[in-house]
């Protein structure tokens, strides 16, 4: 005998559905019935394979951490490529997926985690969009404390401080591209913060020169 009646439909596509809707409209305005239409179920179908609205926000989340943020992570440990190309092809490919029209644009965990405040997010959705929210920086993080190139160009030193940097440009690129800016349009901020932190080779030798010379002619006013 069967143990149990077999599901007419895919669950990680109705969790991928699921996950439009709260893009879209966040926690708080998804209606059940916005779901449950998205998702192509009726709501005794939703109740009994997901729970409650907040537990099939915490399993739309899951997915999508463990799917987007995964795979891109592996961007960062690309073979054959120096850390500025990798760190560049990474937060390059996170505002792709930002800029994306056939979704709700930014980013999914941002856009969720501004209802935090609201109070009217449940505390574990509330933990588990915290816990996301850090994943990227504590990914970078661990890139530049980690990466040989990273430690002779001196990143691993403030690895704390230019992971923030940089994870905060993907954050304040998300609210632009929610905003309508285009990909095109946000690229050269992406440039901009990797010029920053001195990723760039010769960006990094130029500055190391203008020291130099600056405490050479700092020796050269003392001596006169």
């Amino acid at each position: 005998m069967s143990g149990g009646r077999k599901k007419d439909f895919d669950i990680e596509v109705a969790l991928q559905s699921a996950m439009q809707v709260f893009w879209e409209k966040g926690y708080i305005g998804a209606s059940m019935a916005n779901l449950t239409e998205r998702m192509g179920i009726n709501k005794p179908s939703l109740y009994s394979t997901f729970g409650n609205k907040e537990a099939l926000f915490l399993q739309a989340t899951k997915q999508y951490c463990d799917n987007k943020i995964e795979s891109l992570a592996m961007l960062l440990t690309a073979d054959g490529l120096s850390l500025q190309q990798r760190l560049r092809n990474y937060m390059m490919a996170v505002l792709s997926v930002q800029c994306e029209s056939e979704q709700g644009k930014g980013c999914y965990v941002v856009q969720c985690q501004s209802e935090v405040a609201s109070g009217e997010i449940p505390e574990k959705a509330s933990m588990l969009l915290t816990q996301a929210g850090e994943a990227v920086k504590d990914l970078l993080i661990a890139t530049l404390t980690n990466d040989q190139e990273a430690k002779t160009l001196g990143l691993s030193d403030d690895a704390e401080k230019n992971a923030l940097c940089l994870s905060a440009t993907l954050r304040g690129t998300a609210t632009l591209a929610r905003c309508g800016y285009l990909m095109s349009d946000l690229e050269s901020v992406i440039e901009h913060s990797l010029k920053g932190i001195g990723v760039d080779h010769r960006e990094k030798e130029r500055l190391v020169l203008m020291q130099a010379q600056l405490i050479a002619e700092t020796d050269n006013d003392k001596r006169c």
